[in-house]
């Protein structure tokens, strides 16, 4: 590196030596000759006698006037006073609608233009924003008569237990917002949640409403409850683990000297994941299984039994649990046996259609898990685990069949199909085309050659569009239930919308008008992330991040989401996490090792 410096040194001062040309000294009886531009202005080595007298060249060159850089420098510092004194974040100067406020200006002469005022931005223009928004809506909205949509929700609570409740409807054409619910002051019990989507669904058409589900239950954190009584016996031994997890983060985060000591040993930081995130217990125990030998290396240090000056029980209750061997097999079980389950959940949790994924993959991973489990209590196929049966809604509802199978043949799949088919088509000769049909599609009758090959070729719900011509009854169905998504992501990530609303509720704006705004504030937001600058520019996932943010900060897929306040249900954002997953965890794992040894 010095080597290089030095040539880079020795070849600017050739060239600089190069570019003097040597003018001859002036007429007694004319005056100073002009400089020439190519001469050096300070400091030169030059022996001509009018190097010490020259004028310097005015700062104001044309070149300079050209590009108007001291307006630019001017401009520059008025806008950062808006941030300075208005306490923005600074992350919002990747606000892709700030970025082209000041395009616009830039490349439109509007002489003695005022920004709109206080009024102005709370009545009609907040109106005219509104229409406009209803109007690059409408075609998604029109879709949803033909393909339908999904009604998905998602509640949770600040810091205060202020709770709210986002109401969205998702489709192929993306996701919009609907509504959010400040529930302060209700008991929100299934029959008010169900009111809610009762009326969520009347909203946008009952005909256009495809399904409101859930497909799993909280196997981490099951409830005591009389009906819940047998999950509870088998599944209640994963909470107190989870909650030791959290106490060591916890007391290392909150006793200075004890986290300085878990620097000195670690380069990797505890994970702050919040209740509300995604897989929140399997990504924190995920990281202390990843940095265990730094915890127990720092455990058995002389820092940490000499330091006594905090509550030295709880130190002492911390350095049992990291160097108890059971209670890491205990974290290496729940890791295996939720490894399939978080797989299969990250590729599901987007607002992109994937249901005709679901299938083999729910298969696979059901597999995977009883395969862990059995493994576990050295069962063998034909023997029956308690813990395995009350994994999911009941052993029953599970295919004992290790074999995959066509879904067409699989009898439980078949006879909820029927029941399905009966409750949508009420017309009876509607209900007896579409069987009809859907016994010509099972028998391969298809309009051309292509049909049959294309099915490995397009995805389900374009070879629906394309070949579905020759099933129309069927067709409609088809699209409907092909475009719908597997879970309630986009609800999920809308978390900034929480502190607005009761930003709105303190600043008393009119009912009226803050459903405006909010409705304005979500889906502007929804909509930005379909152009292609929202992951190629300067703008580049503008919305989802605070100033801390930085790409080169994620490390392992996991530690972006308390900073980034996220599911891992960014297309874009997870495209960067778990491409760089592989090479980063492994990276750590090696800086870990290296650190504890």
């Amino acid at each position: 590196m010095q080597r290089m410096h030095d040539q880079i040194k020795n070849d600017k001062l050739e060239r600089e030596r190069r570019s003097r040309i040597p003018l001859p000294p002036p007429a007694p009886d004319r005056g100073p000759i002009p400089i020439s531009p190519f001469r050096r202005q300070e400091g030169s080595d030059s022996t001509n006698p009018i190097d010490g007298k020259r004028r310097k060249v005015t700062v104001n060159s044309p070149l300079e006037r050209a590009f108007q850089n001291n307006a630019r420098h001017d401009l520059d510092s008025r806008i950062a006073r808006i941030f300075y004194t208005g306490g923005l974040p600074f992350n919002f100067a990747r606000n892709l609608y700030y970025r082209n406020s000041y395009a616009y200006t830039a490349t439109h002469s509007i002489p003695s233009y005022v920004p709109p005022g206080y009024n102005a931005l709370r009545t009609t223009l907040l109106q005219k924003e509104r229409a406009y928004v209803e109007r690059l809506l409408k075609p998604i909205k029109d879709s949803w008569i033909e393909n339908g949509a999904s009604i998905v929700s998602d509640g949770w609570s600040d810091p205060q237990r202020r709770p709210l409740i986002n109401i969205m409807a998702v489709s192929d054409g993306g996701p919009v917002s609907i509504k959010a619910i400040d529930g302060s002051g209700e008991f929100k019990d299934k029959h008010y949640i169900a009111g809610v989507l009762k009326d969520a669904i009347k909203e946008i058409g009952h005909e256009k409403a495809v399904q409101v589900n859930l497909a799993l239950k909280n196997i981490c954190a099951a409830k005591n409850t009389e009906k819940n009584e047998v999950t509870y016996d088998k599944c209640s031994w994963i909470t107190p683990i989870a909650d030791d997890a959290s106490f060591i983060r916890v007391f290392i985060m909150n006793h200075s000297m004890r986290l300085a000591m878990f620097n000195e040993f670690c380069p990797l930081k505890l994970l702050q994941v919040a209740n509300t995130r995604f897989a929140s217990v399997v990504v924190m125990l995920k990281r202390l299984k990843l940095i265990k030998r730094c915890l127990q290396a720092m455990a058995i240090s002389d820092q940490w039994a000499s330091y006594r000056e905090d509550d030295v029980g709880k130190a002492q209750k911390v350095k049992d649990m990291i160097l108890s061997d059971l209670w890491w097999d205990k974290i290496d079980y729940i890791l295996e046996f939720t490894a399939p389950i978080y797989d299969m959940l990250r590729v599901a949790d987007t607002d992109k259609p994937c249901l005709h994924l679901v299938y083999e993959m729910w298969d696979l991973m059901i597999e995977k898990v009883k395969a862990a489990i059995y493994r576990h209590e050295g069962l063998e196929d034909d023997q029956y685990s308690s813990f395995w049966g009350v994994v999911y809604y009941s052993i029953e509802w599970l295919s004992e069949n290790p074999k995959c199978i066509p879904p067409h043949q699989d009898h439980e799949i078949s006879m909820e199909r029927s029941k399905c088919l009966d409750r949508y088509f009420e017309d009876e000769n509607e209900l007896a085309v579409v069987k009809f049909e859907f016994a010509k599609f099972l028998g391969g009758k298809f309009p051309s050659p292509d049909a049959l090959t294309d099915r490995w070729v397009l995805q389900p719900l374009v070879w629906w569009q394309y070949h579905g011509s020759a099933f129309p009854t069927l067709k409609t169905l088809a699209l409907k239930l092909l475009g719908q998504p597997c879970s309630s992501s986009c609800a999920e990530r809308n978390w900034s919308t929480y502190k607005f609303i009761h930003s709105l509720k303190r600043n008393k704006m009119a009912p009226a008008r803050a459903e405006d705004l909010v409705y304005v504030h979500s889906n502007l937001r929804l909509l930005s992330r379909r152009n292609e600058e929202y992951v190629n520019t300067a703008t580049k996932m503008w919305d989802i991040a605070g100033d801390s943010w930085n790409e080169s900060d994620i490390n392992g897929g996991a530690g972006i989401l308390e900073n980034a306040a996220l599911t891992l249900d960014e297309p874009e954002l997870e495209a960067i996490v778990i491409g760089n997953a592989s090479t980063s965890v492994t990276t750590s794992d090696s800086e870990v090792q290296s650190e504890a040894n």
